[in-house]
C-alpha cells in the first residue's frame, strides 16, 4: 500500500488486488466520514472513524415539510401530529397558526383540523391585521407574545404526539433551522443572511421531552 501526502491529504494507493479490496471496502463503509488524527507517540499516524461529517461537524438540520428524512419532516409545522392546547383539539401546528388568522370561531375551529398544505392554503384566505385574538385577548402580530402561542403549541404538539417526539430526540446535539424565501413578518426569530440572500430561521432544542 503506497500513503502519498499532501496539504490537508493522505492518498492511499492500492499495490496489489488483496489491498484494492481491502481499500474498496474501506471507502463503502466510511464515505461520507470524518477522520481524526492521532498523533501516536512513534513515527506512525492513527486515524479514527468519528462519523458521518453532518453529525460530527454538527451540521445544522433543515427542518421542513419537503425534506426526505421523514423523521426530520415529522418536526415540522405541516406534519400531521395532532395536540390539544386550552381545551381544543388540532391536526397540526400549522393547522393552529393559520387558524389564528381568522376570527369566525368555526371557521377557525376547520382550519384547525388540517394540515400541511391544506392548512397553509386555508390561511391564505384571511390577512394578518395588526392583531390576532387568542383565549379572549388581543396579541399584537409579530409580537413576543405571538410568538409565544407557536411556542406554547410546538410544545404541546412534541409532549403528546409519541412520534414526533421521537423524531425531535432523533437529532440529539444538532442545530435545527428553517431556512426561507423571505423573512416572515409574523415570527419572531434569530435570523441570518444565508450567501444567496435567503433568510435562516435557527431554531433552539428544548428541555420539552425529558
Amino acid at each position: 500500500m503506497k500513503a502519498i501526502l499532501k496539504s490537508g491529504q493522505l492518498i492511499l494507493v492500492p499495490e496489489n488486488t488483496s489491498e484494492e479490496g481491502a481499500v474498496a471496502a474501506w471507502k463503502g463503509e466510511l464515505a461520507g466520514h470524518v477522520l481524526h488524527v492521532h498523533a501516536t507517540s512513534g513515527t506512525g499516524v492513527a486515524l479514527f472513524d468519528i462519523g458521518a461529517k453532518e453529525v460530527a461537524c454538527n451540521e445544522p438540520i433543515n427542518i421542513a415539510s419537503t425534506v426526505k428524512d421523514a423523521a426530520h419532516a415529522m418536526i415540522s409545522n405541516f406534519a400531521a401530529a395532532p395536540f390539544v392546547l386550552d381545551g381544543e383539539e388540532y391536526a397540526s401546528v400549522e393547522g393552529f397558526w393559520q387558524g389564528l388568522k381568522f376570527t369566525d370561531a368555526a371557521k377557525r375551529r376547520e382550519v384547525a383540523g388540517l394540515v400541511g398544505h391544506a392548512a397553509r392554503l386555508a390561511g391564505q384566505e384571511a390577512e394578518y391585521g395588526a392583531t390576532v385574538t387568542y383565549a379572549g385577548e388581543e396579541v399584537p402580530v409579530g409580537a413576543w407574545q405571538h410568538w409565544a402561542l407557536m411556542e406554547r403549541a410546538c410544545r404541546a404538539k412534541f409532549e403528546q404526539c409519541h412520534e414526533a417526539r421521537e423524531a425531535l430526540l432523533s437529532t440529539g446535539a444538532r442545530p435545527l433551522m428553517h431556512r426561507m424565501r423571505r423573512d416572515s413578518k409574523s415570527i419572531y426569530h434569530r435570523r441570518r443572511k444565508s450567501g444567496d440572500g435567503h433568510g435562516m430561521t435557527y431554531l433552539v432544542h428544548q428541555p420539552w421531552c425529558g
